[in-house]
């Protein structure tokens, strides 16, 4: 039975674009047949509360002398590894918040970054059992973000999941990009709205696509 892991992680419930897109995504992936499912997970609804013990970033063979980390903490968490885990790929909404991704998804990184379960530490061919799922990053930004401009580089959100999801958990990482959201409520030059909207219609194009291919 194909699986896909759904995260949202935007705060805005009513125009959100990593929300649209990442619908098209999942309801794609449903149409595909009877079988396929959706594991969908709201981290704006439902947030994740964040780790209250450093000694969660470690399995307890991992962890300092005397650590006694939340037990209701450490069973979310292998909840969430579970979760993931059981899924054959992996969408993630990732709206840019201040240059980098919300807090709400931040949580949820702290809690499946687990050394030796997904990721490896003194045994790298057994402690990365996620290695060559894949997973589908949809960024959505506000403002403009193209090559050769001065906030080229400024989007920390990406690079931050795809080190974490891409080099730790081994997961072959793609995304899906629309950038200029914001550019109509702001009242952008013309150009600039009707490039969103190209942005937009193209990056709903590449979720269909994406999900009829990995699924």
């Amino acid at each position: 039975m194909p699986t896909l892991l759904h995260l949202d992680s935007s705060a805005d419930l009513v125009t959100s674009r990593s929300r649209a897109i990442t619908a098209t995504f999942a309801d794609t992936w449903r149409g595909l047949s009877s079988e396929h499912t959706v594991v969908h997970r709201d981290l704006h609804r439902e947030p994740l509360p964040h780790l209250t013990d450093a000694a969660l970033h470690f399995p307890p063979r991992l962890r300092p002398e005397g650590a006694s980390p939340s037990a209701e903490q450490e069973t979310l968490q292998q909840l969430l590894i579970a979760e993931l885990v059981a899924a054959d790929v992996l969408l993630i909404g990732v709206p840019l918040y201040n240059y980098s991704m919300p807090s709400t998804l931040k949580a949820w990184i702290d809690y499946i970054h687990l050394p030796t379960v997904t990721a490896p530490f003194d045994d790298p061919t057994s402690q990365q059992p996620l290695a060559g799922r894949p997973a589908v990053l949809v960024s959505t930004r506000g403002a403009v973000y193209d090559p050769g401009t001065s906030t080229e580089f400024d989007d920390h959100a990406l690079p931050a999941l795809s080190l974490i999801l891409a080099n730790a958990l081994g997961m072959t990482v793609e995304t899906i990009v629309a950038t200029r959201t914001l550019s109509e409520r702001f009242g952008a030059p013309t150009d600039q709205v009707d490039k969103q909207h190209e942005e937009l219609a193209a990056a709903h194009e590449s979720a269909t696509q994406a999900a009829r291919r990995l699924g």
